[in-house]
């Protein structure tokens, strides 16, 4: 089983947006998927109450803001929707159940501060364990400025910035219905795709 958790303390950075379309991803890969929802606010599972029978299928998870010693059985891919303002032990404990971690980090003061927060946080959990950690810029065009203001924010923490996701309404649409980027008919997010591809071919190394 490959574990991913998309996680950081700031709400409204795209966690919910990011695991999701992680777990459509996955679905339309063939594989049998897990979202795990941890956030009280249960809006992964608000998405698949959406979703029509005929898509590939998810599989969902209330954790209600922890998991136990373990991750849930019998998934190939569980993917982790952690709640806000997660941190310290738990934090930890997370961190060592999963193979990937994602963190989601739109552009603004505000978010980086949040961010660097957490992320000093992380520090031990990091040491010999960088490689599962990526950053996902949220609603952000790679060629603007707030792209180079948050790369030269991430440069002392060396973790590369996996994707950058562009600000469009198509991932609001999709979700309305329970769907991905990642579900039929694909051409309609022809663009979107391109843009996810560089964190999938992390996620599958």
């Amino acid at each position: 089983m490959t574990a991913i958790m998309v996680c950081n303390p700031k709400g409204g950075c795209g966690k919910t947006t990011l695991a999701t379309n992680l777990a459509g991803w996955a679905a339309n890969q063939g594989k049998t998927v897990t979202l795990c929802d941890l956030d009280r606010q249960q809006s992964s599972l608000r998405w698949m109450s959406f979703r029509e029978e005929s898509l590939p299928p998810v599989n969902g998870f209330f954790g209600g803001g922890q998991l136990m010693a373990s991750l849930p059985k019998g998934a190939e891919v569980t993917v982790i929707d952690a709640p806000a303002g997660l941190q310290g032990y738990k934090l930890s404990d997370y961190f060592r159940l999963v193979d990937r971690a994602i963190i989601p980090v739109v552009p603004s003061v505000f978010d980086m501060a949040a961010t660097e927060d957490f992320l000093n946080s992380l520090r031990n959990d990091l040491r010999g364990q960088r490689d599962k950690v990526g950053i996902v810029a949220m609603r952000v065009d790679p060629r603007t400025r707030a792209a180079v203001m948050l790369e030269e924010f991430l440069q002392h923490f060396d973790l590369p910035i996996l994707a950058y996701i562009r600000p469009t309404s198509n991932y609001v649409n999709a979700a309305a219905s329970g769907r991905t980027v990642f579900d039929p008919p694909r051409s309609r997010h022809a663009r979107d795709l391109e843009q996810w591809a560089p964190l999938l071919k992390w996620l599958e190394k």
